[in-house]
């Protein structure tokens, strides 16, 4: 029987192999760790040997059945030894690390966060969707001592899980971003997306750190208890406090520090499309004073920020105006996308709407709340795609429904759009970024 390495020595061999490591025989780096993780279809134990013939210094394995040699090494759960190895180095990093989470808008919150500090400090912070608990041990074991700042996005889709990336993670600092109707099938409702949410407040709470916390939010408040915080929002007793100005395409806004007025400060305009994205560039702001950042290095990061990623990307075809933010959707983040939208002036405006998944027993009357906030829409064109919208095909007859997008892109192809300014919106599933080359 082989002997189980421990995590003290997996250290050692994880800093003489420079920090380098591999859960993808498709993506090998020559002295790396390979950590063959298992899944519902696959089992990377098998490609153990592949990854030492691709140049990887060691596999880290749990199947004794598999090719053995000094370079094969076992533990008794891949997945939590990868977990356990992140957790000592990050006890090893003397700098802050943020936690973010929320229903909506952790991604965009983490780059603008992200973009503010980096003004000041070499800042590291989640890369694309690493943020569940095999992201997250990756992003962490990919922190040096050359850093000075860290912001780690944590996402769950069940109670518990954040608590347990918060153990891995051990942030200092936290935020919420929003409580909204996001993974209702496994939080168990709306009360289990606040449980499970604000467990990072529960976490922070227990080693007295501190949160960023939006002022204006009752629920946040009210979850937060007596955590010390650094507040946002409109109040100017709050740390940082602002004021939306822009009715038009993009947000432009002010921010003072507290007790302090708005007038002449200096009116930051950025390329973010949507006053949702008002507290999110507010946040942002609050952060980067904080920790000291200057004004006008806040203010610089805000305004070059370009939106990425498919989230309230503003993107001109030769014939029309495309809004994509067709990353993810949830009940909450699609209400404030179609408010927004159902504001601005333009002309000749065009929804196409697709379904919202993860939302269980709740997804019929969910879906059909959204199609009841479509028909206060004016002058503009409705159309859905997916199965779960096209169930109430019949109650709404005035919208244009479609079962998938294939269906959709060649109906559009046919009867082309012109000169509309068109909001894509639906969960990641739907892959809706695939209509803009027909708009």
């Amino acid at each position: 029987m082989n002997r189980y390495i421990t995590t003290e020595e997996l250290y050692k061999l994880f800093i003489d192999c420079g920090q380098k490591i591999t859960t993808d025989t498709r993506r090998l780096e020559k002295g790396a760790i390979f950590f063959a993780l298992k899944g519902d279809n696959f089992d990377a134990n098998l490609f153990a040997e592949k990854a030492i013939e691709g140049g990887c210094a060691y596999a880290i394995v749990d199947n004794e059945n598999v090719c053995n040699g000094i370079s094969v090494l076992f533990v008794q759960n891949v997945l939590e030894a990868l977990q356990q190895l992140a957790k000592y180095h990050r006890r090893q990093l003397k700098f802050p690390i943020i936690g973010i989470t929320g229903s909506n808008g952790k991604t965009t919150n983490k780059e603008l966060i992200h973009a503010v500090l980096s003004m000041k400090y070499n800042t590291f912070a989640t890369k694309g969707n690493l943020n569940n608990h095999i992201g997250v041990p990756i992003t962490l074991l990919t922190l040096t001592q050359s850093h000075e700042m860290a912001i780690v996005e944590m996402g769950a889709n069940h109670q518990g899980e954040i608590n347990e990336l918060c153990e891995i993670a051990d942030p200092d600092y936290g935020i919420i971003t929003n409580i909204g109707k996001a993974h209702l099938e496994g939080f168990g409702g709306i009360e289990g997306v606040k449980k499970g949410k604000s467990e990072i407040y529960k976490y922070l709470d227990k080693k007295n750190g501190k949160i960023f916390i939006n002022g204006n939010d009752p629920e946040l408040i009210k979850l937060s208890g007596n955590l010390t915080k650094i507040y946002y929002g409109e109040n100017i007793e709050f740390d940082v406090h602002g004021k939306l100005f822009s009715e038009g395409e993009f947000v432009e806004f002010k921010w003072n520090t507290k007790d302090k007025h708005l007038e002449g400060q200096s009116i930051v305009k950025t390329h973010m499309f949507g006053q949702y994205n008002y507290i999110n560039l507010l946040c942002a702001a609050c952060i980067g004073n904080y920790f000291n950042v200057p004004e006008i290095q806040i203010n610089k990061a805000l305004e070059s920020y370009l939106p990425e990623m498919n989230r309230s990307q503003v993107k001109k075809t030769e014939f029309n105006t495309v809004i994509l933010d067709a990353y993810n959707a949830n009940p909450s983040s699609m209400k404030l996308a179609i408010d927004n939208f159902q504001k601005q002036s333009f002309l000749n405006k065009v929804f196409i709407l697709g379904d919202m998944f993860e939302l269980g027993e709740y997804s019929s009357q969910e879906h059909e709340k959204v199609l009841n906030q479509l028909t206060t829409s004016q002058n503009c064109k409705v159309i859905l795609v997916g199965t779960h919208f096209f169930e109430s095909k019949d109650k709404f007859p005035q919208f244009d429904f479609f079962i998938n997008i294939n269906e959709l892109k060649e109906v559009i192809t046919k009867t082309k759009i012109i000169q509309a300014t068109i909001l894509i919106k639906g969960s990641r599933g739907m892959q809706l970024e695939k209509i803009v080359e027909c708009l």
